[in-house]
């Protein structure tokens, strides 16, 4: 298929797109935005948008990308109450992740894959197993960086991303295609913003030990 072809199979699915469809990609870029700005709201707007696209997702085959938003949805839940019971209610502070983070997250996404692979391919219809099951262990990873206000978040998530955008179109999800390439960039862009708070907080504290 070349690309005049591509250009067209997508204006036609997204002409298609149900309004669900929508309404669930645009909390989803809301939670995002939020999200790169540290606010708080981007909990309640990921709440909403997990709810929609799990449902989605189950109907069209993605039984890891279901799972994924349900994992989402805990998180999510956790993230939000974990900011909300600080002793001190400003933005949580962003921070790189250590040796332990690091440990954490091979951990996640080497047995998400492994348990969700063996799952879809032995007890669902799936057709894409594979990369379903990495999609998912990436992202799970990701999230779970996110909620603890690491940099790195950014970088697995963009590491889901990229493998979901060809996933998503070829299930024929235009829609949540578009908000995932959307979702690669903001990733970018908050991955230079939390680098640009970290160096500056360090270097707030290197001058004050002068």
């Amino acid at each position: 298929m070349n690309m005049q072809q591509w250009v067209q199979t997508f204006w036609e699915q997204l002409k298609a797109v149900p309004a669900l469809e929508w309404a669930g990609v645009s909390f989803g870029v809301a939670e995002v935005l939020l999200a790169r700005a540290n606010k708080i709201w981007l909990y309640p707007c990921g709440i909403i948008s997990v709810l929609i696209s799990t449902y989605i997702f189950f109907h069209s085959g993605l039984y890891a990308e279901s799972v994924l938003n349900l994992y989402y949805f805990v998180m999510s839940v956790y993230g939000w109450w974990w900011w909300i019971n600080r002793k001190s209610h400003a933005a949580p502070e962003i921070t790189r992740a250590d040796k332990k983070d690091w440990l954490t997250t091979i951990v996640i996404v080497v047995g998400a894959f492994i348990i969700l692979y063996l799952i879809l391919k032995h007890f669902t219809d799936s057709t894409v197993p594979v990369f379903d099951s990495w999609i998912s262990a990436t992202a799970w990873a990701g999230m779970w960086l996110l909620a603890k206000r690491k940099i790195e978040n950014w970088l697995l998530l963009n590491i889901s991303n990229a493998f979901a955008i060809p996933l998503l179109l070829y299930k024929g999800l235009p829609l949540y295609a578009a908000l995932t390439l959307f979702l690669f960039i903001i990733a970018v862009l908050g991955y230079i913003d939390w680098n640009r708070i970290i160096k500056q907080r360090e270097k707030e504290h290197a001058f004050s030990f002068e």
